[in-house]
Formats: structure tokens, sequence, C-alpha cells
């Protein structure tokens, strides 16, 4: 047997400790304890926007106001003067090329009569707008000056990762060239302002007049365009950044052709939940569930259908729902992609010719809502809701497809399984477990069928108030 003595047990366990300190301490970026050199080497390429709109108002020649909602309020508006006044709003914005390129939100300039662009600190030139963008909120302007300028790159936002230090600097409510400084608090975060959400959070302090600035990583590259931030009275320590690599594909094709060229699939989508993962015997609640295909688009030409659940785009796998409207606005227009769908519990794969958004009419929504002529109804005892059929005027006066077949619910009771779903009354029941409803005895005999078999799900397709297919997946009681 080895014989090892205390002390050289003491000197291993020494080594070992200072190699695994070492070797942590290493592999970890140390607090900065300075961001000085940083934001002087920066500053010169953050600039501060201004702009000017004329805003027309109506003056009030009496020493009184009525209170809104008052049956005086609109009579008494006629007496008033349409005046005009100038309206001014500050944002901040930053320099990609020594030509003089600079990149903002859009909210910043939108609608804007002049802008102003004030580099470090100083000089003011004029600016015309090159491109903008409201669905992603990123604007691109152009100097009018033949001066050379400084500018920063982009960072690969990708690599960026949850506790990394970060610094943005703007001009927060006018004050130019503030520097905050903070931590990436999360990733891929989605707070309802647009179709594609993708934003990091950091708690860098970020206010009015921030918007359109960069939000720089530890080596000054911009990693983020600061767009919004959680709460109405300043900074709570929740900003949100548009990630560079998003950004960057907007701003070359704004530089390049004053627009966007977004792919366009023709589908509208839902979230799979657990109850539509089970009907579908699908191993977990993953991807995109198709709820409609728009005609005539890329989709319907690719042989995608409703009811399918896109799995995969592009050779990129979708887990949630929300991914796959950004990936295919990334994909270029005119591309052939390979799409994975899951349909009758096996995975298939349509090849898609992407079409352009822009250009596609991408579902239009009746804002007319008309109450159905009212029929015989019947009470569905297992879902507890009860139906009428749906009838040509329905058709008609809610400007439904011509070929729609279904019931319409007329009542939900307190103890539905279908209570507190998203199913509400006047909405229109197409299909139960893929079979189409084309009766009020089609449904009782499905639902039956589900309940027969010990399933404990059912998948229903609707239509909603808007006209909007979806599908819903309900566990019976």
């Amino acid at each position: 047997m080895l014989k090892i003595s205390m002390k050289k047990i003491k000197a291993i366990f020494l080594v070992l400790l200072f190699t695994f300190s070492y070797s942590t301490l290493s592999n970890s970026k140390s607090v900065p304890e300075s961001f000085a050199d940083l934001a002087e080497r920066l500053m010169p390429s953050v600039v501060n926007i201004s702009t000017t709109q004329t805003v027309v108002t109506n003056s009030n020649p009496f020493p009184f106001q009525f209170p809104p909602g008052s049956p005086f309020e609109d009579m008494f508006k006629e007496f008033g003067t349409p005046q005009e006044r100038k309206s001014s709003a500050l944002g901040s914005g930053f320099i990609i090329d020594e030509k003089g390129i600079v990149v903002t939100n859009n909210h910043v300039i939108q609608d804007a009569e002049g802008i102003i662009v004030r580099v470090n600190g100083d000089k003011e030139y004029k600016a015309k707008v090159v491109g903008a963008d409201p669905l992603s909120d990123i604007a691109v302007l152009q100097l009018d000056t033949k001066e050379k300028f400084v500018p920063v790159k982009f960072g690969d936002s990708d690599k960026a990762r949850i506790g990394d230090w970060v610094i943005a600097i703007g001009n927060p409510f006018g004050l130019g060239g503030t520097v905050t400084s903070g931590i990436i608090s999360a990733r891929n975060r989605s707070i309802g302002l647009s179709r594609y959400e993708d934003y990091i959070q950091t708690d860098a302090s970020i206010n009015s007049g921030n918007s359109g600035g960069p939000l720089f990583d530890m080596n000054g590259d911009v990693i983020g365009i600061n767009t919004a931030i959680l709460g109405r009275n300043g900074s709570i320590g929740i900003g949100f950044s548009i990630p560079a690599n998003d950004a960057k594909i907007v701003i070359d094709q704004l530089i390049e052709f004053g627009e966007t060229k977004r792919g366009w699939l023709g589908v509208r989508i839902q979230d799979v939940t657990q109850e539509i993962a089970d009907v579908e015997k699908l191993d977990e609640p993953r991807g995109a569930l198709v709820a409609s295909v728009a005609e005539n688009s890329p989709s319907d030409k690719g042989g995608i259908k409703a009811g399918d659940i896109i799995l995969e785009f592009n050779g990129v796998r979708i887990n949630q729902m929300k991914e796959l409207p950004a990936i295919v606005a990334k994909t270029k227009v005119g591309k052939n992609v390979k799409v994975k769908i899951w349909r009758n519990q096996r995975e298939l794969t349509k090849n898609v010719l992407l079409g352009r958004l822009e250009t596609s009419d991408d579902f239009k929504v009746s804002e007319k809502k008309k109450e159905p002529v009212e029929n015989k109804t019947s009470e569905i005892d297992s879902l507890k809701i009860t139906v009428r059929l749906l009838t040509s005027e329905d058709i008609k006066t809610r400007k439904l497809p011509n070929q729609i077949k279904g019931v319409v619910v007329t009542k939900i009771n307190n103890d539905s399984p279908l209570k507190n779903t998203t199913l509400a009354v006047n909405h229109i029941i197409t299909e139960a477990q893929k079979k189409k409803i084309r009766s009020i005895d089609d449904l009782k005999k499905v639902v039956q069928q589900v309940i027969t078999s010990n399933q404990k799900t059912i998948l229903l397709a609707t239509y909603n108030n808007q006209n909007q297919r979806r599908y819903l997946g309900v566990k019976l009681k």
C-alpha cells in the first residue's frame, strides 16, 4: 500500500486549490476599473438628434373648459380656430460610416419635417432619411455634409451573454453625451411593441431621449439599439435594445434599397399548447401551428395546409411560435426553402418559394361586426356550450370565405371546459379532431367519439370575431 505523509497531502491540496482558483479567475471577466477610456473613444460616434414637425390644434376662445365627454364639448369645438405650432422631439443615434450615415429609431424621426444631428456635442448638420422601417423601429439617416466622421462597428449580438457588462451612450432628456453602464439582464424578450421582437434587456439606465442610441459591449462594438423602457417616469433598470444582428439586416436593406424586403410565407400561426401536442401526438409542445393559409401565397403553392405544425424552417428548428416570423423575415425574398412540418402524426418536408411581405395582401380583416341571424340552437352536453348552424347570411354579413361550414357558438356555460379559453360567443367551430363540421350533429358525433375512445383532449378549429382562424386544444372534464 502506498503511504503518503500528511505534509505531502497538504502540499498537493494547496497546488490543486491554486490551480482551480487560477483557472476560475482566468476564465471570468473582471469588473471594469473604469469605463473612461472606452467612453472617450466612443463618444465622437454617438449623435444627438432633434426633429421638428407642425402640429395643428384648436384654440379655446372661452375662459373655461368642458370636461371630456360633456355634451357641450363638441359643440364648442367649432368656435375654436385652428392654430399651427412647432413640436420638437429628441433622440439619439450613432455613426456607422465615415461618410455620415447614422442609425436611429424610426419613432425618433417619424413624421419629422426637419432633422438636425449634433455630432460630438457641438457641430450641427441637417440630415435626410435614407430609409425607415416602422416594423423593426429602425431608421437610417444621411448627414448633409462632405466631412469625414468616426464610425463605430457592429459586434456579434448572438455572443452577448446574460451578465456581460454594457454601456449606453445617448441624449436622455436632452443631456447629450450621457454615459450609463450596467449588464445584460436577459435575452429574447418580447414586450408587444412590434411584429419582430427579440430584445436584449439591460439595467443600464435608459431614459427618454436615449431612443436610437447604441448599446456597447466592452470591446466598443454596438450589440444593440436602445429602443424602449419599462415605466413612464424614467429608468427603473429595465431597458430594451434591438439586437445588432437583427438590426444589421434591416439597415443594409434600407441603405441599398431605401426600404425593407422581408420574406413572406403567407400563414397565420399560433402557439402549440400541451393540449394540441397531445392531440397531434407530438413529443412536446413546439413549433408553430398553422391556423390559416392565405390563398395563392407561397405556403399555399408549396402545399402547406391549415393544421400543419411548422417544426423547422430553412434548417432552423422552431421551438416557439414567436421565433418563426423573425426567421422568415430575415430570409431572402425569392429563395427556395425547405419547411419541415408535422401532419397526421408524421414529419413531412415542403419546398416553398418565399414571397415578399411588403407587396403581399396579408390577411385583410373586416371591420364590420354584425349580429348573426337567429336559428335553431342545440346544446353540446359534453362541452357545455350551445351552438347553432352557420348560415349563408352569416357568411355574407361577416365577410367569411364562401366555402366555410360550421356552427356558431351562442352560449358558453360557466362549468364548460371552454369557459376560460380563447373561445367566445359568436365564434365559429369549423373542425373537430381535423374533421369538417357541417352540422350540429357532426360536432356531437366527434365529441362523443373522443369521449368513447377515452381521449382526454379535443382539437377544435375556430374563427374568431375578427375572422381569424385558430386552433384550440381543450381538455375534457
